[in-house]
C-alpha cells in the first residue's frame, strides 16, 4: 500500500493506492484523484518549467514550459536539451521554442512575451 497526497486540486486528499488490488485508490474526494493515484505510481508525468537564454530583449532569460506533461524519467534530459539554445527577440507568448522534446511529441513553449530591445 502506497500513500500519496493528491495534487490535482487544492484539497490535497491523502490517497492510499493498493498495488496488489489492481491499483485500487481510496481516500480521494473526486474521480480525478483516483486517476492521479494510479498514474503517479504506474507512469508518472510532469510539466517541466524552466528558462531559456534570449538575446536582444530586456531580460536575458525567457520562462518556458512543456506544452503537456512528459514522462518523469525524461525531465533531466528535457531540461538539458535547452542547453546551448539561445532565442532571438522578439519572442511571442506560446511560441514553440523547441519542438518534440526528447522525441515524446511535446514542445517547449514560451511563457512570456519578450519584445526586442530598442537601441
Amino acid at each position: 500500500m502506497k500513500e500519496l497526497v493528491c495534487i490535482v486540486c487544492p484539497r490535497g486528499c491523502r490517497l492510499q493506492v493498493d498495488e496488489e488490488k489492481d491499483w485500487a485508490v481510496t481516500g480521494n474526494a473526486c474521480p480525478r484523484g483516483a486517476v492521479y493515484g494510479k498514474e503517479e505510481l504506474t507512469a508518472p508525468t510532469r510539466v517541466v518549467t524552466t528558462t531559456a537564454a534570449v538575446e536582444g530583449a530586456v531580460h536575458s532569460r525567457c520562462p518556458v514550459k512543456t506544452s503537456a506533461p512528459i514522462p518523469k524519467a525524461l525531465v533531466r534530459q528535457a531540461v538539458a536539451s535547452l542547453d546551448g539554445l539561445v532565442l532571438q527577440a522578439p519572442v511571442k507568448l506560446g511560441q514553440v521554442v523547441l519542438a518534440d522534446v526528447c522525441g515524446c511529441g511535446v514542445d517547449f513553449v514560451a511563457c512570456r512575451e519578450m519584445p526586442r530591445l530598442e537601441k
